[in-house]
Protein backbone atom coordinates (compact mmCIF):
# COMPACT_ATOMS: atom_id res chain seq x y z
CA UNK A 1 0.00 0.00 0.00
CA UNK A 2 2.80 2.49 0.76
CA UNK A 3 4.55 2.13 -2.80
CA UNK A 4 1.31 2.98 -4.35
CA UNK A 5 0.50 6.01 -1.98
CA UNK A 6 0.98 9.04 -3.79
CA UNK A 7 3.91 11.29 -2.65
CA UNK A 8 3.19 15.11 -1.03
CA UNK A 9 5.64 17.46 -0.65
CA UNK A 10 4.62 20.31 2.01
CA UNK A 11 6.13 24.05 1.07
CA UNK A 12 6.56 26.15 3.83
CA UNK A 13 7.28 30.01 2.23
CA UNK A 14 6.43 30.99 -0.92
CA UNK A 15 7.49 35.23 -0.86
CA UNK A 16 6.12 36.29 -4.24
CA UNK A 17 6.36 33.41 -6.04
CA UNK A 18 9.28 34.31 -8.41
CA UNK A 19 11.91 32.26 -5.68
CA UNK A 20 12.87 28.94 -4.14
CA UNK A 21 10.09 27.90 -2.44
CA UNK A 22 7.66 28.21 -5.20
CA UNK A 23 10.39 26.52 -7.65
CA UNK A 24 10.35 23.86 -5.86
CA UNK A 25 6.59 23.12 -5.96
CA UNK A 26 6.66 23.19 -9.61
CA UNK A 27 9.05 20.65 -10.31
CA UNK A 28 7.94 18.59 -7.71
CA UNK A 29 4.77 18.49 -9.12
CA UNK A 30 6.06 18.04 -12.53
CA UNK A 31 7.65 14.75 -10.54
CA UNK A 32 4.32 13.34 -9.56
CA UNK A 33 4.56 15.11 -6.42
CA UNK A 34 0.80 16.45 -4.71
CA UNK A 35 1.99 19.69 -3.44
CA UNK A 36 0.95 21.73 -0.17
CA UNK A 37 1.60 24.86 0.33
CA UNK A 38 1.81 27.20 3.41
CA UNK A 39 2.29 30.48 3.13
CA UNK A 40 0.80 34.48 3.56
CA UNK A 41 -0.25 36.37 1.46
CA UNK A 42 -2.00 35.81 -2.14
CA UNK A 43 1.10 34.11 -3.93
CA UNK A 44 0.13 30.66 -2.60
CA UNK A 45 -3.00 30.72 -4.36
CA UNK A 46 -1.43 31.81 -7.60
CA UNK A 47 1.00 29.22 -7.64
CA UNK A 48 -1.55 26.48 -6.98
CA UNK A 49 -3.65 27.27 -9.80
CA UNK A 50 -1.02 27.67 -12.32
CA UNK A 51 0.39 23.64 -11.15
CA UNK A 52 -3.29 22.50 -11.36
CA UNK A 53 -3.51 24.69 -15.13
CA UNK A 54 -0.18 22.53 -15.58
CA UNK A 55 -1.55 19.18 -14.91
CA UNK A 56 -0.29 18.92 -11.24
CA UNK A 57 -1.73 19.03 -8.07
CA UNK A 58 -1.60 21.50 -5.66
CA UNK A 59 -3.21 23.02 -2.46
CA UNK A 60 -2.66 26.34 -0.41
CA UNK A 61 -3.36 26.05 2.80
CA UNK A 62 -3.08 30.19 3.99
CA UNK A 63 -2.09 31.28 7.22
CA UNK A 64 -1.98 34.69 8.81
CA UNK A 65 1.25 34.15 10.33
CA UNK A 66 4.11 31.38 11.00
CA UNK A 67 3.04 31.15 14.68
CA UNK A 68 2.70 28.10 16.57
CA UNK A 69 -1.23 27.63 16.47
CA UNK A 70 -1.32 28.68 12.71
CA UNK A 71 1.05 26.30 11.66
CA UNK A 72 -0.33 23.92 13.18
CA UNK A 73 -3.55 24.30 11.95
CA UNK A 74 -2.34 23.88 8.30
CA UNK A 75 -0.47 20.64 9.38
CA UNK A 76 -3.68 19.47 10.22
CA UNK A 77 -5.46 20.90 7.40
CA UNK A 78 -2.84 19.05 5.11
CA UNK A 79 -3.51 15.56 6.74
CA UNK A 80 -7.48 16.24 6.04
CA UNK A 81 -6.61 17.11 2.57
CA UNK A 82 -3.91 14.55 1.90
CA UNK A 83 -5.38 11.25 4.28
CA UNK A 84 -3.76 8.28 4.29
CA UNK A 85 -3.20 5.72 2.58
CA UNK A 86 -3.89 7.07 -0.45
CA UNK A 87 -1.18 10.23 0.56
CA UNK A 88 1.94 10.01 1.95
CA UNK A 89 3.97 12.98 3.16
CA UNK A 90 7.43 12.25 2.18
CA UNK A 91 8.99 15.53 1.91
CA UNK A 92 9.36 19.06 3.55
CA UNK A 93 10.84 22.47 2.82
CA UNK A 94 10.53 25.12 5.36
CA UNK A 95 11.71 27.92 3.10
CA UNK A 96 10.08 30.73 5.48
CA UNK A 97 12.03 33.29 6.56
CA UNK A 98 11.93 36.63 9.09
CA UNK A 99 14.39 39.81 7.21
CA UNK A 100 15.12 42.58 9.41
CA UNK A 101 18.05 44.45 7.79
CA UNK A 102 19.01 47.38 10.10
CA UNK A 103 22.00 48.56 11.85
CA UNK A 104 22.50 47.24 15.48
CA UNK A 105 21.46 50.20 17.19
CA UNK A 106 18.36 50.73 15.10
CA UNK A 107 16.81 47.05 15.73
CA UNK A 108 13.74 47.02 18.28
CA UNK A 109 12.52 44.31 20.46
CA UNK A 110 9.87 43.52 18.20
CA UNK A 111 12.29 43.44 15.10
CA UNK A 112 13.90 40.83 17.55
CA UNK A 113 10.63 38.90 17.96
CA UNK A 114 10.23 38.92 14.80
CA UNK A 115 13.19 37.64 13.18
CA UNK A 116 13.41 34.30 15.98
CA UNK A 117 9.41 33.93 15.40
CA UNK A 118 9.27 34.14 11.48
CA UNK A 119 12.96 32.15 11.19
CA UNK A 120 13.30 29.73 14.39
CA UNK A 121 10.06 28.91 16.69
CA UNK A 122 8.11 28.91 13.30
CA UNK A 123 10.67 26.27 12.11
CA UNK A 124 10.31 24.22 14.79
CA UNK A 125 6.58 23.89 14.51
CA UNK A 126 6.98 23.40 10.94
CA UNK A 127 10.00 20.68 11.90
CA UNK A 128 7.83 19.08 14.57
CA UNK A 129 4.75 18.35 11.97
CA UNK A 130 7.41 17.12 9.27
CA UNK A 131 8.61 14.60 11.82
CA UNK A 132 5.48 13.47 13.00
CA UNK A 133 4.30 12.70 9.74
CA UNK A 134 7.06 11.19 8.40
CA UNK A 135 7.46 8.63 11.74
CA UNK A 136 4.26 7.58 10.56
CA UNK A 137 5.65 6.65 7.06
CA UNK A 138 6.75 3.24 6.12
CA UNK A 139 11.02 3.14 4.65
CA UNK A 140 10.94 3.53 0.69
CA UNK A 141 12.71 1.78 -1.37
CA UNK A 142 15.33 1.74 -2.80
CA UNK A 143 16.19 5.13 -1.02
CA UNK A 144 15.61 3.26 2.67
CA UNK A 145 13.88 6.60 3.87
CA UNK A 146 10.58 7.36 5.63
CA UNK A 147 11.08 11.18 4.41
CA UNK A 148 13.19 14.22 3.56
CA UNK A 149 12.70 17.56 5.73
CA UNK A 150 14.71 20.06 3.99
CA UNK A 151 15.76 23.93 5.38
CA UNK A 152 16.84 26.79 3.20
CA UNK A 153 19.62 28.86 4.67
CA UNK A 154 21.27 31.65 3.51
CA UNK A 155 24.90 33.35 4.08
CA UNK A 156 23.67 34.37 7.60
CA UNK A 157 23.66 30.94 8.28
CA UNK A 158 27.28 30.92 9.00
CA UNK A 159 28.40 34.56 8.76
CA UNK A 160 27.63 37.85 10.36
CA UNK A 161 27.62 40.82 8.79
CA UNK A 162 26.33 44.26 8.82
CA UNK A 163 22.59 45.09 9.08
CA UNK A 164 22.19 41.37 9.57
CA UNK A 165 22.64 40.81 13.43
CA UNK A 166 18.70 39.78 13.89
CA UNK A 167 18.62 37.81 10.79
CA UNK A 168 21.57 35.80 11.09
CA UNK A 169 20.76 34.96 14.44
CA UNK A 170 17.69 33.19 13.36
CA UNK A 171 19.43 31.57 10.46
CA UNK A 172 22.01 30.74 12.93
CA UNK A 173 19.38 29.01 14.97
CA UNK A 174 17.62 27.31 11.99
CA UNK A 175 20.78 26.03 10.86
CA UNK A 176 21.65 24.26 14.76
CA UNK A 177 18.04 22.90 14.29
CA UNK A 178 18.62 21.23 11.04
CA UNK A 179 21.58 19.42 12.80
CA UNK A 180 20.00 18.54 15.84
CA UNK A 181 16.84 16.85 13.49
CA UNK A 182 19.36 15.08 11.22
CA UNK A 183 21.30 13.53 14.18
CA UNK A 184 18.40 12.60 16.28
CA UNK A 185 16.57 11.38 13.65
CA UNK A 186 18.58 9.91 11.07
CA UNK A 187 18.80 6.48 12.81
CA UNK A 188 15.05 6.66 11.99
CA UNK A 189 15.48 7.03 8.27
CA UNK A 190 14.34 10.64 8.33
CA UNK A 191 16.71 12.52 6.54
CA UNK A 192 17.59 16.26 7.54
CA UNK A 193 19.35 18.55 5.45
CA UNK A 194 20.15 22.37 5.72
CA UNK A 195 21.25 24.69 2.49
CA UNK A 196 23.08 27.45 2.10
CA UNK A 197 21.96 30.06 -0.42
CA UNK A 198 25.36 32.14 -0.78
CA UNK A 199 24.21 34.87 -3.29
CA UNK A 200 21.60 36.79 -4.65
CA UNK A 201 18.75 34.91 -6.54
CA UNK A 202 17.08 35.66 -9.74
CA UNK A 203 13.28 36.62 -8.81
CA UNK A 204 11.31 39.54 -9.24
CA UNK A 205 12.34 42.01 -6.10
CA UNK A 206 15.87 41.56 -7.57
CA UNK A 207 14.72 41.92 -11.10
CA UNK A 208 13.35 45.35 -9.78
CA UNK A 209 16.40 46.02 -8.46
CA UNK A 210 19.71 44.72 -10.26
CA UNK A 211 21.08 45.73 -13.27
CA UNK A 212 20.21 44.37 -16.84
CA UNK A 213 23.89 43.04 -16.97
CA UNK A 214 23.37 41.12 -13.58
CA UNK A 215 19.74 39.88 -14.66
CA UNK A 216 21.63 38.52 -17.66
CA UNK A 217 24.60 37.03 -16.44
CA UNK A 218 24.28 33.57 -15.25
CA UNK A 219 27.89 33.67 -13.14
CA UNK A 220 26.83 36.24 -10.58
CA UNK A 221 23.33 34.95 -9.11
CA UNK A 222 21.80 32.06 -8.40
CA UNK A 223 18.13 30.43 -10.41
CA UNK A 224 15.46 29.24 -8.19
CA UNK A 225 14.73 26.36 -10.44
CA UNK A 226 18.53 25.34 -9.73
CA UNK A 227 18.03 25.32 -6.56
CA UNK A 228 15.03 23.54 -6.26
CA UNK A 229 16.61 20.54 -8.88
CA UNK A 230 19.62 20.60 -5.85
CA UNK A 231 16.67 19.77 -3.23
CA UNK A 232 15.47 17.27 -5.38
CA UNK A 233 18.79 15.61 -5.89
CA UNK A 234 18.55 15.78 -1.56
CA UNK A 235 15.45 14.16 -1.89
CA UNK A 236 16.38 11.62 -4.22
CA UNK A 237 19.78 10.41 -1.97
CA UNK A 238 19.63 6.61 -0.92
CA UNK A 239 20.90 6.23 2.54
CA UNK A 240 24.46 5.14 2.26
CA UNK A 241 25.44 8.83 1.37
CA UNK A 242 23.41 11.42 3.11
CA UNK A 243 24.26 15.24 2.91
CA UNK A 244 23.19 17.37 5.69
CA UNK A 245 24.61 20.84 4.85
CA UNK A 246 25.03 21.71 1.06
CA UNK A 247 25.69 24.97 0.12
CA UNK A 248 24.89 26.87 -3.22
CA UNK A 249 26.58 29.92 -5.15
CA UNK A 250 26.80 31.34 -8.43
CA UNK A 251 30.19 30.80 -10.21
CA UNK A 252 31.56 34.31 -9.49
CA UNK A 253 30.49 34.44 -6.09
CA UNK A 254 32.80 35.94 -3.23
CA UNK A 255 32.78 33.59 -0.28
Amino acid sequence: MASQAKRVLVVAGLGNGSGTGAATARLFAKQGYSVALIARGDSLTNIAQEINGSGGQATPFPVVSYSNDDLSKAWTAIHAKFPKPEYTVRVALFNAAGFVWKPFLEITPEDVQNSLQNNVAAAFTFARGAIQAFKENDIEEPSGKKGTLLFTGATASIRGNVLTSAFAAGKFGVRALSQSLAKEFGKENIHVAHSIIDGGILMNLQREMQSAEWIANENVRLNPESIAASYLYLVNQDRSAWTWELDLRPAHEKW
